[in-house]
């Protein structure tokens, strides 16, 4: 099981890492971890529903809410384009899984987080232009449930 802390540091925290380097050589460091950690969740999401098995927790939120940016805003913004998080189809049905949770999806905007990050960033973006897309539908269904029998 990857830990609570594993996710902040190499997930969470692995994007802006990306996004904020100065040098080729610190994304470089930073990247690679981002993307063995993605490919690590993506194989312990193939046998189970949640990160720590089939109850909804913390360690499940916390990650969501960088999974649910990531193609909107990491992918292009932050330079973290190896794969997108729709590339892999565990991490993409777990992320539709948490959105469609109860009183989730409706604390996301997409439309809000595109414009916070592309227009307040402006040593990344300088002419603070938004991005059009990606088109992503968080409301198709994930199959989760089923699959794991809830």
């Amino acid at each position: 099981m990857i830990g609570l802390s594993a996710v902040c540091s190499q997930v969470n925290n692995g994007v802006y890492k990306c996004g904020f380097a100065t040098s080729q050589e610190a994304y470089d460091k930073n990247v690679v971890p981002l993307f063995d950690a993605l490919d690590r969740l993506e194989t312990i999401l193939e046998s189970r529903r949640f990160l720590c098995g089939n109850r909804l927790t913390e360690a499940d939120i916390r990650l969501f809410t960088t999974l649910v940016r990531f193609d909107m805003v990491y992918v292009g913004h932050f330079k973290c384009n190896k794969k997108r998080i729709v590339d892999y189809p565990n991490l993409w049905a777990y992320t539709r899984d948490i959105y469609q949770h109860d009183g989730i999806g409706e604390t996301v905007d997409p439309q809000h987080i595109q414009r916070h990050y592309q227009a307040s960033h402006t040593n990344i973006n300088p002419h603070g232009i938004v991005a059009i897309g990606p088109d992503l539908d968080f409301t198709a269904p994930h199959g989760r449930d089923k699959k794991f029998g809830q």
